[in-house]
C-alpha cells in the first residue's frame, strides 16, 4: 500500500540527506520517481544538503499542481511509483491534500520532508496540513543539536545578530557562521529558546569568551536586569 509520509523536524537534521538517500534507494531498486522542492538554500530547482550532495529537481511553485504533473508524466507513457518532496513546510495545504490524492487514487508513495515549525514557533501551513493528513510522521533519527548540546526542538531568526520573534513566515537565510546574509537561522532547545539566548548572546554574557554560560543565571533575557545574589535582612 502507497503511504504518505511526512519526515518533518528542525532544522540540521537531516531532512534532506534522507531524502536524497530515499531517493537513490528506489532508484537503485528500478522504482521511478520525481523529486520536488521550494526555495531550496543552493538555489531553485535543486535538492541539496549541507554535506554537499545535490539533485536536480521540479520548483514548486503555488500554481504548481502535483496530480497535473503526474497524470502528463502517465499520459506520456511514463510510470511513477514515489515522489520525493523537500521543504515541504512551504507548500500550500491544496497542494498537501493533492499529495495525498496521489497516494489514495495513483497508488503513489509520497515521501515529504520539511521543518514542523517557523521562528515563532507556530506551523507552517503545508506542515500542519501534511500532520493532519499523512499515514505517518517521522522524526528523522540525526538529532540537532542547541548550543549548550542539549537536543534542538525550535528553529530561531537571527537578524544582525539578535533573535527575532517577529516578521514575515518566509524569509531565505543561511546558518553557516560568518554568513554575509543580513538573516540568518540557528537551532535552539526550548529553554534557549524562549530566553532568546543564541549561541552569540551567549558568548556575549559569558565572562570568558571560550566558555558559554550554561547557568540559566548567566543568560538573562536581552534588556532584563540580572539577579542581584546577596545576603537576606535580619
Amino acid at each position: 500500500m502507497a503511504e504518505l509520509v511526512f519526515f518533518s523536524g528542525t532544522m540540521d537534521c537531516g531532512k534532506s540527506t534522507l531524502a536524497l538517500q530515499l531517493d537513490h534507494n528506489h532508484r537503485a531498486r528500478g522504482r521511478r520517481g520525481l523529486v520536488f522542492t521550494k526555495l531550496d538554500r543552493a538555489g531553485a530547482a535543486v535538492l541539496s544538503s549541507r554535506l554537499g550532495l545535490s539533485h536536480e529537481a521540479i520548483e514548486v511553485e503555488d500554481s504548481l499542481d502535483f496530480w497535473e504533473v503526474v497524470v502528463e508524466q502517465a499520459t506520456g507513457g511514463r510510470v511513477i511509483d514515489y515522489l520525493i518532496c523537500d521543504e515541504a513546510q512551504f507548500y500550500t495545504p491544496v497542494q498537501v491534500e493533492q499529495l495525498a490524492r496521489l497516494v489514495d487514487e495513483m497508488n503513489i508513495d509520497v515521501f515529504t520532508f520539511g521543518i514542523t515549525a517557523d521562528f515563532r514557533a507556530q506551523l507552517f501551513p503545508g506542515s500542519r496540513r501534511l500532520i493532519e493528513l499523512a499515514d505517518r510522521t517521522q522524526v528523522p533519527q540525526v538529532e540537532a543539536l542547541c548550543w549548550c548540546g542539549k537536543r534542538a526542538t525550535h528553529n530561531a531568526r537571527v537578524v544582525d545578530g539578535d533573535m527575532v520573534v517577529e516578521g514575515e513566515q518566509v524569509v531565505v537565510g543561511d546558518t553557516a557562521q560568518g554568513s554575509p546574509a543580513v538573516v540568518e537561522y540557528e537551532v535552539l532547545c526550548r529553554r534557549h529558546y524562549m530566553r532568546r539566548m543564541t549561541s552569540h548572546a551567549a558568548r556575549s554574557q559569558s565572562a570568558s569568551a571560550q566558555v558559554l554560560p550554561f547557568d540559566l543565571d548567566l543568560c538573562p533575557l536581552p534588556g532584563s536586569q540580572p539577579r542581584q545574589v546577596g545576603m537576606m535582612d535580619t
